[in-house]
């Protein structure tokens, strides 16, 4: 693996487009200028300048590095930039994964993958560029196969408070597809698929299709429902912000991009959209090389700039090197046309948990202009109980990275709380019982009255405590004494 420090590589391959000739690679460079010379005043302290060789979180991968998988040995860099070569050689069967990394995994884990898909929540969907930057030399530890690929050896009972649409995501809609929580916020579901499908997923309930653990509530991207979502935005003065996600809005057609855009910013009532995609971190070639789908992205942020409003887009890395060249490439172009682009992570066991991981990753989310946003303390979710953290891991990773650079940069890391109370700052709880794993929130702009929970992962737990959690009136009994306590401090405040 090679890697570039600032900027494009002279020997990264040069960007080929579907529907016109190989743009340039990258920004052009002003011409050099000479540099002043620092000279330290006597009795100042002058802090010792950083080697370039030391700021990695510049470093990605660059070249063809997908030649290293058997089945694209022979992909030349024209097309595997392709977004349609990458949508038809997406892998939606598991016995078509574990084909395609036979022969670079050993035998124990392809088997141990097999078992596991037969034990998820989620369908299957890996896009060739998310499969070829996986470290297949050590799947078992890697941690982007750990995002996308089950292990049965891995995998741990459901925490016992776990419900399949935890965050009451459904019991928030008044429409289908359209979760209102917040006084002027609302999460519209424009559709229920995605171009790859998470293993983490918190709308398991929904995106995708049926497993043999989850029969899905579908919401299609259907004329009739998006026009009842319309109507109910329309009618609520009080909302001005609309995230638009799913699903994932990298699936929907340009036309309906562009639908979107126009008739929510259409609406006096709306200031503010935000389209949400993973599509950036598992299939950057969509912004390289669907020229239609990333103008009429680019259209819908200028024309909300001409009426004094604003249109956005929300990425989702969650790991470092799920940043490479090509990233940074597709990025761009929208950077260059002024397109503000903020990333929302996912706190995952054995994926970002450690602070050299997490600061490396909001370093180099820094360092392609993407503004870190929000850390999710991991939802309680079917299947992935294993990818859990305890609170207090985000509490410590937020005070280990907070400095390391501009506050524009740093993210805040939140408790999206079970039952609907909403995100809340990690560290924001009024009462945590580190012993028990239980931490209860207030959320008083979603029901003042009503306590919200999260439960630690029961793994993480002291053998005593855990075994309480088996026995379900002990259970009742953990609840209830931080039930209390938690009102107890907050009365004294």
């Amino acid at each position: 693996m090679t890697t570039h420090d600032a900027g494009p590589s002279p020997t990264a391959p040069a960007l080929a487009s579907v529907d016109a000739g190989p743009p340039a690679l990258g920004p052009i460079d002003p011409a050099p200028v000479a540099q002043p010379v620092f000279v330290p005043a006597p009795g100042r302290r002058v802090k010792a300048a950083v080697p370039a060789e030391r700021l990695s979180h510049r470093a990605m991968d660059e070249g063809e590095f997908w030649r290293r998988i058997p089945a694209w040995r022979d992909v030349d860099t024209a097309t595997f930039l392709d977004f349609r070569w990458q949508g038809r050689n997406s892998i939606t069967r598991i016995d078509k994964l574990l084909d395609a990394i036979e022969g670079i995994a050993p035998p124990e884990f392809i088997a141990d993958a097999g078992e596991g898909f037969l034990h998820s929540p989620m369908s299957v969907r890996v896009t060739p560029y998310l499969l070829s930057l996986i470290d297949w030399s050590d799947p078992y530890r890697d941690p982007l196969r750990r995002q996308f690929i089950p292990l049965f050896s891995q995998l741990q009972p459901d925490h016992p408070e776990l419900v399949l649409d935890s965050l009451h995501e459904q019991e928030d809609a008044p429409v289908a597809g359209l979760t209102h929580r917040y006084p002027d916020k609302a999460l519209f579901l424009a559709l229920d698929t995605c171009p790859v499908y998470c293993r983490f997923c918190t709308r398991s309930y929904a995106v995708g299709l049926d497993t043999e653990l989850v029969d899905k509530v579908h919401l299609n991207a259907d004329s009739a429902r998006w026009e009842q979502i319309f109507a109910y935005i329309a009618s609520r003065p009080e909302l001005e912000d609309i995230v638009l996600s799913g699903g994932d809005v990298y699936n929907l057609p340009p036309r309906q991009i562009r639908l979107l855009g126009e008739r929510l910013l259409g609406m006096p009532n709306i200031r503010r959209l935000r389209f949400a995609t993973k599509g950036p971190a598992v299939l950057p070639q969509k912004l390289l090389t669907d020229n239609d789908w990333r103008q009429a992205l680019v259209d819908v942020v200028v024309q909300a700039r001409k009426h004094r409003k604003e249109a956005v887009l929300h990425t989702h890395f969650n790991h470092p090197r799920e940043i490479t060249w090509i990233t940074q490439e597709a990025l761009g172009l929208l950077v260059e046309q002024g397109v503000l682009i903020r990333n929302q992570s996912v706190l995952q066991r054995g994926v970002n948990d450690d602070v050299a991981t997490m600061k490396s990753l909001v370093k180099r989310l820094g360092h392609i202009h993407v503004h870190p946003y929000y850390v999710y303390v991991h939802d309680l979710v079917k299947g992935v109980e294993d990818l859990r953290t305890t609170l207090q891991t985000a509490i410590d990773l937020e005070k280990a990275v907070r400095g390391v650079t501009a506050g524009f940069n740093s993210p805040t890391f939140v408790v999206d709380t079970l039952g609907g109370g909403g995100k809340r700052d990690a560290h924001s709880y009024d009462f945590y019982d580190r012993d028990a794993g239980i931490a209860v929130f207030s959320s008083p702009n979603v029901d003042p009255d009503q306590q919200f929970f999260f439960f630690d992962p029961i793994g993480a737990l002291d053998e005593r405590f855990a075994a309480r959690w088996a026995d379900p009136h002990e259970r009742e009994r953990m609840k209830a004494k931080a039930s209390v306590m938690a009102r107890a401090l907050r009365g004294h405040r």
